[in-house]
């Protein structure tokens, strides 16, 4: 039976042992993030710090740096809960040697990422490579969703920006009417020089990417039209009804021909009375009468014609109105789009793609900003590529090549199933139904038609449908999914802290970055006997 208690004596000078070393036993990961960066190139963060001027120095951006890998690895990405943490957590206090940052200084320093998280993430990845890891025999690429830093609320169409930026003009015009009324006109000294992201410029920036977008809208559908004219002019089947501009072109050729056609028959007839040999028959009709001009004009009148709506039950919206709703942007970040998400819904977000090795290390990673995954197989296959390459030449695992790339339905493409490089599997269609085909084509089901004639979606389906397929593809989720998993529910990183592509798209590749130091620390490479063996 204890005889008391243990005295506390809050008045004595060491709380703490006097060596900070002793603070934390030598097995905390703290350390092994500390010796890591050490190790790694870190000057393009010292690139963007000036020293020998006037003033207190600054903080070490190696300090900085794992300060905000320890952050970021144990969810904290608010700046003045790291400011917070500096002077009450003892992994923060070792870190920053007591000397705490301000939530100023953090937020500046992450500023940064958008020109320096690239050259980090690939450290992290040729110190991964040095420890071992980085197999690429089997890689995944999958997209998922990340919240950006605002609301849907936010979100307006062109009349609704329009609208907003002759209300801010009319607001600024009436402030500047009444200062300069009571300061006099002209520069006085204290003007705001502005700053680049105001609200003015976000929303000016926000009609400026809608109008960008239906421009190139307009001319992704001109270019259509020039296409399948190409296409009916060489005999070439159409595959249905072409672009309305196609359309429309093509009935013009046709009065045109049956114009010219039916004048040249006049003419001749008119050639031939003048020449004593008339032709029997009645006169000639004129020519907007004739029976084939009339068929012809009949034809370019329908093309030129505004498609119909379709009635909507219960006042539903039709596409096209739809797709005039879907042309918004937000106001407080005009680089992020609603994003639909698993279960329905939507995100303010943007959509960032991966490409994950078999040992659960991310080698590639974009953030994007459109919805769709299709288009990015190949720049993050050609990334994954390069990183690969990169880590072998470091001695990593492998001979730098990519083995298999596994992909969900979402890349499906005949382009992506076509195009030069890496052996892949591609889902074509959802995994219950690759799971039912592969157990049919088991049971010795009916035999499908040649998957040749049927195209290279036909071929992929045929594979899937075997043993060796449908069992490579099932790792997809495994090696794909796992990171997403990790980073948003253990790391608990579910929302970008910064505004615009560039910046956020840093912010993003400095998460994964940590992420991957943070899957060699559990994987137990990333050792402090690990580190002690490897070259300097």
């Amino acid at each position: 039976m204890a005889k008391g208690y243990l005295r506390v004596d809050r008045d004595q000078p060491f709380l703490l042992p006097p060596d900070m070393r002793d603070w934390l036993p030598e097995g905390h990961a703290v350390w092994l993030v500390i010796d890591a960066v050490r190790l790694m190139d870190t000057s393009a963060f010292h690139a963007r710090r000036r020293t020998g001027g006037a003033g207190a120095a600054g903080f070490d951006p190696d300090m900085m740096v794992t300060l905000l890998v320890w952050a970021y690895a144990n969810g904290v990405t608010s700046s003045r809960r790291i400011e917070r943490l500096c002077g009450q957590d003892l992994a923060f206090m070792v870190i920053c040697a007591g000397r705490a940052p301000d939530h100023v200084t953090v937020a500046r320093f992450r500023q940064q990422f958008a020109e320096t998280a690239a050259p980090f993430f690939a450290q992290v990845l040729l110190l991964c490579a040095r420890l071992g890891m980085g197999r690429v025999g089997v890689v995944a690429i999958d997209g998922t969703k990340i919240a950006a830093d605002a609301s849907r609320d936010a979100n307006r169409s062109e009349e609704g920006l329009r609208r907003l930026a002759a209300e801010m003009a009319a607001a600024h015009a009436d402030a500047d009417g009444r200062e300069d009324a009571l300061f006099g006109e002209g520069r006085r000294g204290d003007d705001d020089p502005g700053d680049p992201r105001t609200r003015r410029e976000r929303v000016a920036a926000a009609l400026a990417s809608i109008r960008a977008e239906r421009e190139a809208a307009q001319a992704a559908e001109r270019a259509a039209a020039d296409e399948s004219v190409a296409r009916a002019r060489a005999g070439a089947p159409k595959g249905g009804r072409g672009p309305a501009a196609a359309e429309v072109a093509l009935a013009e050729e046709r009065v045109a021909r049956e114009t010219a056609a039916y004048q040249a028959r006049v003419a001749a007839r008119e050639a031939a009375a003048a020449a004593g040999r008339p032709r029997g028959g009645g006169p000639p009709v004129p020519v907007q009468d004739y029976c084939r001009v009339r068929e012809a004009r009949a034809a370019l009148e329908r093309a030129r014609a505004p498609p119909a709506a379709p009635a909507q039950p219960g006042g539903a919206k039709s596409k096209n109105e739809k797709r005039r709703e879907r042309a918004q942007r937000n106001v407080t970040d005009p680089d992020s789009r609603l994003m639909p998400v698993r279960g329905g819904g939507y995100l303010q977000g943007y959509n960032p793609q991966n490409v994950t090795s078999e040992d659960d290390l991310v080698i590639a990673t974009r953030l994007t900003s459109s919805p769709a995954d299709a288009q990015w197989y190949e720049p993050m296959i050609a990334e994954a590529q390069d990183a690969a390459a990169m880590m072998a030449a470091a001695g990593g695992p492998g001979t730098g090549e990519i083995g298999l790339a596994l992909a969900d339905a979402g890349y499906l493409s005949h382009a992506n199933l076509t195009r030069p490089g890496p052996d892949r599997l591609i889902a074509t269609g959802k995994r219950r139904d690759l799971d039912r085909a592969a157990r049919a084509a088991a049971r010795g089901g009916p035999p499908d038609p040649d998957p040749a004639a049927g195209g290279p979606v036909a071929a992929m389906a045929a594979r899937l449908a075997t043993p060796d397929g449908i069992a490579a593809y099932r790792r997809r989720g495994h090696i794909g999914e796992t990171f997403h998993g990790d980073l948003k529910h253990n790391m608990g990183i579910r929302r970008l802290s910064v505004r615009g592509l560039p910046k956020a798209s840093g912010e993003w590749t400095f998460a994964t970055a940590v992420r991957n130091l943070r899957k060699a620390i559990t994987s137990g490479h990333l050792t402090t006997a690990a580190l002690a063996a490897l070259p300097a």
